[in-house]
């Protein structure tokens, strides 16, 4: 299902003091990027941030759980994006702390990638690009 004009410009507007925060259209959904590396998806209508070990557990003890989708061969995958609890849309401070988390948390996996494969064009820690 196609991404409203209006939710979109909704996510924009309240992630907007964050920084440059881009949108772009993805497999009949949408990837919410900062600096070049996602940290949000898009789909249906719903906001979901990346996660890992370090807030996790925020969105499991609001009751949420990860996107998932069905793969060519008909089997579930789960990615590692979990849906943004509808309250914090009216908390703007809250949803922006939980979104900054959710930079972190992009911007700790795409350092961890090989050098090719980063977004952020960041190097990590002790290592020189060239």
């Amino acid at each position: 299902m196609p991404i409203s004009p209006e939710y979109r410009e909704f996510v924009a507007e309240l992630l907007a003091p964050l920084g440059p925060i881009g949108i772009r259209n993805m497999f009949g959904g949408a990837g919410v990027y900062y600096g070049g590396v996602m940290f949000g998806l898009i789909a249906d209508e719903t906001l979901y941030f990346k996660v890992d070990d370090d807030n996790r557990g925020d969105f499991e003890n609001a009751g949420k759980g990860p996107f998932t989708y069905e793969g060519k061969t008909g089997r579930r995958l789960v990615m590692a994006y979990y849906e943004v609890p509808e309250e914090l849309f009216d908390e703007a401070e809250e949803l922006r702390r939980w979104a900054r988390k959710a930079i972190d948390a992009a911007l700790k996996a795409d350092r961890a990638k090989p050098p090719a494969r980063r977004r952020s064009g960041e190097a990590p820690r002790g290592v020189r690009r060239r």
